[in-house]
C-alpha cells in the first residue's frame, strides 16, 4: 500500500530511536506493563510517534489489564489500517498508522471487552505520543 508519508528505511532509522524503529518499522512489541502510557489517565490525543497523525483520543482509552494502553475506537475510520497477521503461530489483526504504515499494535474483538465496540486496540506506548488537552 502507498502511504501519504513514504520515507526510505534509512531515513526512518535516522529519525527514530533504535527501540522506536524496532517497534514502529519492524513490527516489534514493547514488554507488557513497561510502556509510558499503560496506566496514564491524562486527557488528550494520542498521535503516531513516527508521523504525528491523530490516532486515538483518551476518552476511548480503558483499563484492559493486558499490559499495553488499550482503546476501543480510533479517531476515525481512516486513522488506522488493519492487516491480517499470522505471525506467532496465531491469527491476529495488526494495527498500523494509515498515514505512514508504522506498526502500532493489534486489535482484538469479542464480547468479553467492556467497550461500546467490543474491540480492544492494544497499542505500544512507544508507537504513540500523547498530546495532553490544552497544550
Amino acid at each position: 500500500m502507498a502511504y501519504e508519508i513514504d520515507k526510505p528505511e534509512e531515513q526512518w532509522r535516522a529519525e527514530l530511536s533504535p527501540e522506536e524503529y524496532r517497534v514502529l518499522r519492524q513490527a516489534g512489541t514493547e514488554p507488557a506493563f513497561t510502556g509510558e502510557y499503560t496506566d496514564t489517565k491524562t486527557t488528550g490525543v494520542y498521535n503516531c510517534r513516527a508521523c504525528g497523525a491523530e490516532l486515538f483520543r483518551s476518552d476511548t482509552k480503558f483499563e484492559s489489564h493486558c499490559g499495553w494502553p488499550s482503546f476501543y475506537d480510533p479517531t476515525g475510520s481512516d486513522a488506522v489500517e488493519l492487516i491480517e497477521d499470522r505471525t506467532m503461530g496465531m491469527l491476529r489483526t495488526e494495527v498500523r498508522c494509515a498515514r505512514c504504515g508504522s506498526h502500532l499494535g493489534h486489535v482484538f474483538e469479542g464480547e468479553g471487552y467492556p467497550t461500546p465496540t467490543d474491540q480492544r486496540y492494544c497499542i505500544n506506548s512507544i508507537s504513540v505520543r500523547l498530546e495532553p488537552d490544552g497544550s
